[in-house]
């Protein structure tokens, strides 16, 4: 028997085979497993991380900008807002949806909601009882935007959803008082832009726009799905050239999600806190500031104020302005921003002929060419000066008389300048305004300033007009400020800041530096008597002549008004500096006017202007330094 069982054992051959067949589907199943616990693991891992991990960026609150006693011009206030956690929610959610679809089993099925229909009726109703809680304590009447939070659920579910925003300080005091700590509706702080002096130097400190897309650099999760709170970035003035010192450093988190998309708390995930960015030190002086603006007011034009050894902006003033605190797009619809012209800063982007502030450089370059003397060069002046077959009028009609070179400054009488400007020549004028800085920008740290600043001569003319032809009438018309020279208030402070140094041009800066050295460029190459001369004229001026409205009592200075027109617009003029004996301050003033006005002149417009600062000026230096204000922003 036995030898029977052996012999039919040893004649299957099948059964071996199966036996192998089985063996090998094991080793093959044992491999696949070994072959995914070790190699796929981390394949499984990342992909895993990548569906059940969120990454949340938090911009860096932005730098402060400070004027030069270290006043907060720009800084940060907080934004108080009332946010829902709808993680929190997700059961209400759920009640909700029930309850609708209660309602709406009875209806025809064509004539329900479907699925995601009901989901974001659910949402909206459950969200706006909790609005309704914020309505009863502040005594509002707001209702949730459903197609709003609908976008936030498909977007943007990690991040709470914003149901009431920039409450006013006693609502967030109220709201900190009523709701419940575990309530999910919770007060929320954030950060936005915040001018203290509102309209102040808004041309210069510009103002930002919303960044929905803040870069982060060095924080890992790059392959994870990222939701970015919004910032903010510069869109003008110094907010827009220093954006990228400003800008704070970006934070950020990693969080545990559902497969709804709901946080899950988690504290192991990496987590980073954002930076504020770098404050930036301005040349500012807001006091002066302030009263140059003061004295502006009502009018259009610019003002500009250097310090005269360092080329340090004090002040920087255009009108109309407007207050960045309410930027677009929440300007008041009653501001027909296009109309008032409240986006050009007239400082540097204002395109004016230069009046009779141009006599100092037609008198420098007649002085230097030595067709104007200071001890004998003078003319009559019977009221005009006829070129050619054309009757060159002086401003005052009934004629200054015999005048020397001060007493022209002086008086700003045109005979005197018609009759030297033509010994001298237009190439002559033209080569000193540009020695002056009057053919180029002069590189302030601002954007969009005027590019082409031009300065007419006959070869410009041949360039650029149509009649290329140069007549001794446009010799006399640019000898006195008029005709196609078109310079910025903030090149003609730097021409004033230049002369008072005795130098030909300055460098104009908007950042403040302590005890920054004083510039120094080119000498005007003028003997001392010719140079007394031009100083003693501009003195004159200022105590007694046609800028004496600007004298300030007690302090020296040197001055020339001007008058000029573009288009159907006056131009009042005004260029000052003191003290005489000490040059410090430089100023320049341009405003705008009906050109019907006969009374519209440097003289009696800008000068108020000019003394305003010059004022200002004087009160400061003579008082000990005070301590900054204290806006109490970050």
């Amino acid at each position: 028997m036995s030898r029977l069982i052996e012999t039919h054992r040893a004649r299957n051959p099948r059964l071996l085979l199966f036996h192998a067949f089985v063996v090998g589907l094991v080793l093959m199943l044992l491999g696949k497993l070994t072959y995914l616990q070790f190699w796929q693991t981390t394949l499984y891992s990342e992909k895993a991380r990548v569906q059940n991990q969120r990454r949340v960026i938090v911009p860096g609150p932005r730098g402060n900008i400070y004027d030069r006693d270290g006043n907060v011009l720009v800084g940060n206030r907080p934004r108080f807002s009332v946010v829902l956690n709808l993680a929190e929610l997700r059961s209400e959610f759920k009640a909700e949806y029930k309850k609708i679809e209660a309602n709406y089993a009875k209806v025809a099925p064509g004539d329900r909601p479907n699925d995601n229909q009901m989901a974001r009726i659910a949402r909206a109703s459950v969200a706006q009882h909790y609005l309704d809680q914020l309505n009863f304590i502040l005594n509002r009447h707001a209702t949730v935007r459903t197609a709003d939070l609908n976008r936030h659920v498909n977007q943007t579910l990690l991040l709470p959803y914003v149901l009431l925003d920039d409450l006013a300080p006693e609502e967030y005091a109220r709201l900190i008082e009523r709701l419940q700590v575990t309530s999910p509706l919770q007060v929320y702080t954030s950060s936005t832009r915040y001018y203290p002096y509102n309209a102040a130097a808004a041309h210069t400190l510009g103002y930002t726009g919303v960044n929905n897309d803040p870069e982060v650099e060095d924080f890992e999760g790059e392959d994870l799905l990222t939701f970015k709170m919004k910032g903010l970035f510069g869109r003008g003035g110094l907010e827009k050239i220093f954006d990228e010192q400003l800008q704070g450093e970006t934070g950020g988190a990693i969080y545990l999600v559902d497969p709804a998309g709901y946080k899950v708390n988690s504290r192991d995930l990496p987590h980073r806190l954002p930076v504020q960015g770098h404050n930036i030190f301005t040349s500012l002086d807001i006091d002066l500031q302030q009263a140059a603006e003061k004295a502006m007011e009502g009018r259009m034009g610019a003002a500009v104020a250097l310090d005269i050894q360092t080329g340090e902006v004090l002040v920087l003033a255009s009108r109309p302005d407007y207050d960045p605190n309410t930027r677009v797009p929440n300007l008041a619809p009653e501001q027909d921003v296009e109309k008032s012209g409240v986006w050009l800063n007239r400082a540097i982007q204002g395109q004016y002929p230069p009046g009779s502030t141009f006599k100092i450089i037609t008198a420098i370059a007649g002085l230097r060419a030595g067709s104007i003397e200071p001890a004998s060069s003078t003319s009559d002046c019977p009221g005009y000066l006829m070129v050619g077959n054309r009757r060159f009028p002086c401003h005052l009609h009934s004629g200054h008389g015999r005048r020397d070179l001060v007493g022209a400054l002086r008086d700003s009488c045109n005979v005197f300048f018609f009759k030297y400007g033509l010994e001298t020549g237009p190439e002559l004028i033209a080569a000193e305004a540009r020695r002056f800085g009057y053919g180029h920008p002069t590189g302030i740290e601002l954007p969009f300033e005027f590019s082409r600043p031009r300065v007419a001569d006959p070869a410009w003319k041949k360039l650029h007009s149509l009649d290329k032809t140069w007549f001794p009438g446009d010799t006399a018309n640019i000898a006195i400020g008029q005709g196609d020279t078109l310079i910025t208030p903030l090149q003609a402070a730097c021409m004033v800041a230049s002369l008072a140094r005795g130098e030909i041009e300055t460098k104009p800066t908007l950042l403040h530096v302590a005890n920054r050295a004083p510039q120094r460029t080119a000498p005007i190459g003028l003997p001392p008597r010719d140079y007394a001369a031009i100083l003693q004229g501009m003195a004159q001026c200022y105590a007694v002549g046609t800028g004496r409205f600007a004298r300030v009592e007690g302090l020296s200075g040197a001055a020339k008004s001007g008058t000029a027109q573009k288009g159907r617009i006056d131009l009042a003029w005004l260029v000052a500096f003191a003290p005489l004996e000490n040059p410090q301050i430089a100023v320049a003033v341009v405003l705008e006017g009906a050109l019907d006005d006969d009374n519209f002149g440097g003289g009696t417009y800008a000068a108020p202007v000019v003394k305003a600062i010059l004022e200002a000026w004087q009160t400061k230096s003579e008082r000990p330094p005070v301590k900054p204000v204290n806006f109490k922003v970050n």
